[in-house]
Order: C-alpha cells, then structure tokens, then sequence
C-alpha cells in the first residue's frame, strides 16, 4: 500500500490517457501537461477516455510506482476538463474516487464564485 502523509497532494489529469502508458510516457505528462515534478511524491491520477480504467503515478524516494485499476461495473467520476486549475483530491476523495464513487459535484463551481464571476465588478477588473 502507499504510505501518503497529509502532505502528499493528489492530482487528477483533466485528459483522457492511454492505458498502454508506462512509467516513462506518465512520467512525461506529469511534466508537461500537470506540469509539476514527478518526483515531488504526490500521486499522479490518470483515466482513460470511457473512465474505465486508472493508473497512478507515485514517487516513493526509491522509484516510481505504477497503480493500475480497472473496475468490473461502473466508471471513475467525471472530470470537467475546463475545470479552472489544477484538480486536487484530499485522501478521503481519492479513496472514494478509486472505490468508484461519484464525485462530480467536487469540480462544479459553487454558487459564490459564479455570482463572483458574473459580477459587474469582475467584469470591469
């Protein structure tokens, strides 16, 4: 099991990956396209284009470690790719997402901030 401490981030990639990808070809998105350090030990989560399927990516000081799920029934929540920033998961998230739970209302914006977008205010800044 991997041993994540509260410092350890979670971030979930906002595009589809194929599930072919290897350590190398993850190691290079998280880099280019998340665009933080693969060696920083936080958990890269990667799905493929049907939410089927997984693959974390994870420094442990010694290498890097692959995770890969498949589920039997269902699919992994959606991700909205136009999500401003990055998308965190807390653990608890994480361990419901890879349960296969829903969490589509985590990456909708809240009320506040799209009155806070649409304000005249915002719109003249």
């Amino acid at each position: 099991m991997i041993a994540l401490n509260r410092r350890t981030k979670i971030f979930l990639s906002k595009e589809p990956t194929d599930m072919r990808a290897s350590y190398d070809s993850l190691f290079l998105r998280v880099r280019d396209h998340i665009r933080e350090d693969p060696f920083s030990g936080h958990l890269f989560v990667f799905l493929n284009k049907r939410r089927s399927s997984c693959k974390c990516l994870y420094y442990d000081g010694t290498g890097l470690v692959l995770i890969c799920k498949r589920l039997e029934e269902g699919v992994f929540a959606r991700v909205n790719p136009l999500h401003p920033g990055d998308l965190v998961l807390t653990q608890a998230e994480f361990n419901l997402f890879f349960e296969g739970a829903d969490l589509t209302k985590r990456f909708i914006d809240s009320p506040r901030e799209i009155r806070r977008q649409s304000s005249p205010r915002a719109a003249n800044a």
